[in-house]
């Protein structure tokens, strides 16, 4: 039994946060993972940033209703879900990702929680579990699944290394160059070949 475990931004939909920042010009909130490895100080910069210019959740769900799937992502999800089970394992959160999985056809997907108050400021943030993507594979594992995983972020690393494949899917030059042993596509009909080859 095989379960394919991919992630959502950078791989499926463009990075949210870098939407927002060209939406509200503030060229800080551009960071993503694929800069910060420690996702908590992350968010916790981002809150910041947003609580210093009065931007809250609406701001951001504003912007998200605007962001499409990358060109070919529906299709490849459609025809991987022919394949085998798939399921979607981001660090982004539920307020966010629901109108994205719309536009992919609602595969399932496992992400956080934030806490919001009734002015709509963001407050927090829920992590699942500590280092969610790597439980996640390790918790399939533990019920017989074998994983096959795909991202581009450092925060992606563990569940792609952990699995029997991972692959990286539109990196940086540098965590390509840091992890020369993981395959690396850039083109969603490579990215499905090599995956059902690994099935």
């Amino acid at each position: 039994m095989n379960i394919v475990c991919l992630d959502l931004e950078g791989v499926l939909v463009p990075e949210i946060w870098i939407a927002f920042s060209k939406e509200s010009g503030i060229p800080e909130l551009k960071r993503t993972t694929r800069d910060e490895p420690d996702y908590n100080k992350l968010m916790n910069w981002r809150l910041a940033i947003l609580k210093e210019h009065g931007l809250g959740l609406k701001e951001i769900q504003a912007t998200i209703a605007k962001i499409d799937p990358m060109p070919g992502a529906r299709e490849f999800l459609d025809a991987l879900r022919e394949e085998t089970q798939v399921v979607i394992l981001s660090d982004t959160f539920e307020e966010f990702a629901k109108p994205l999985m719309k536009k992919l056809g609602w595969p399932t997907i496992f992400c956080n929680s934030l806490t919001v108050a009734e002015s709509g400021e963001i407050t927090g943030f829920k992590m699942r579990v500590e280092k969610s993507k790597l439980a996640t594979v390790r918790a399939f594992q533990s019920i017989g699944y074998e994983t096959i995983a795909c991202g581009d972020s450092y925060n992606d690393l563990g569940m792609i290394e952990a699995g029997k494949a991972g692959f990286l899917f539109k990196s940086t030059e540098k965590i390509k160059a840091d992890h020369p042993e993981l395959p690396a596509y850039e083109e969603f009909d490579d990215l499905l070949a090599a995956i059902k080859k690994a099935l």
